[in-house]
């Protein structure tokens, strides 16, 4: 029969009689849940071996590994749930800017914020203009025509756009202002960091950006030796602080969006997302608010 697991962090010594056990089979019965269960908990990437990130289902463990839980998840990807509706940020006749959130593709899937705002506006033709990381929240702007869409591309292409998110990264940022300019790919990144607030353990940034490289910001930040919290693909593979094993997504915020009008000459569009409750949750929990 099987018990309610433990919610909070737990951490379990592998037995000489369970040496070679998977750690599937091993949180199954630490747990006293289905192996479908034991195997959420590692999708979900709040297991650890011996303080490292284990993803495989069927990694073979070792007498003495110690194995932690920051904590059960119910569901493999602890994001939250498919939303009805988006919240537009603004609008006018060429374009809108939809506060994107966590757990949801920006467009390319059978359900993403494209296809949730073309059924909520009527607009087939509406397409996102630049795209955010599907665990990243924030401003996404969005064109109402292909005409639309050719104008932002050209705004794009002259760099004539900043977009600033809020980030909170490993250990104390320094420098109360700081740019990193270090190519991505082959091309030009810059990325300019303002600390709000810092302590010990981790550091609240704003990052502004006029380049858009994939991962820029999470790869400018693991390069400068202060990777985001959450970013299971360019963070640090042993984390101490078991609080944070808990954090599962990277803490990234996509909070204004400044352009010259693409359509409107001499105008400038400018969009403001608050944080989520989320990042203001972990800000309070690391002390940076």
């Amino acid at each position: 029969m099987s018990r309610t697991p433990p919610r909070g962090p737990v951490a379990f010594r592998v037995a000489r009689s369970e040496d070679g056990a998977s750690l599937q089979e091993f949180l199954a019965a630490k747990l006293g849940v289905s192996r479908r269960a034991a195997k959420q908990q590692i999708d979900a990437r709040v297991v650890r071996v011996d303080g490292q990130s284990v993803w495989m289902a069927h990694h073979r463990l070792r007498a003495g590994a110690v194995v932690t839980v920051a904590g059960v998840v119910d569901s493999p990807t602890a994001v939250s749930k498919r939303p009805d509706r988006a919240e537009i940020l603004f609008e006018d006749a060429d374009f809108l800017v939809a506060d994107k959130p966590r757990g949801i593709l920006v467009n390319e899937a059978a359900f993403s914020l494209e296809t949730l705002l073309r059924q909520q506006t009527g607009n087939p033709e509406l397409r996102a203009s630049h795209r955010l990381d599907r665990d990243t929240t924030g401003c996404v702007l969005f064109s109402k025509s292909a005409a639309a869409h050719a104008a932002v591309v050209a705004v794009f292409k002259e760099h004539r756009v900043a977009k600033t998110y809020r980030t909170v990264v490993h250990g104390r940022w320094d420098a109360a202002s700081s740019t990193i300019d270090l190519p991505l790919d082959g091309r030009r990144a810059l990325s300019q960091i303002h600390c709000l607030r810092a302590n010990a353990k981790a550091s609240h940034l704003a990052v502004r950006i006029e380049t858009g490289r994939t991962h820029q910001i999470r790869r400018h930040l693991a390069m400068a030796r202060h990777p985001v919290l959450g970013d299971a693909t360019y963070g640090p593979k042993v984390v101490e602080d078991l609080r944070l094993m808990k954090l599962t997504y990277p803490l990234l915020h996509a909070v204004e969006l400044e352009m010259d009008h693409p359509t409107r000459p001499g105008e400038l569009l400018r969009v403001f997302s608050p944080l989520p409750q989320d990042f203001h949750r972990w800000l309070g929990v690391l002390r940076l608010e």
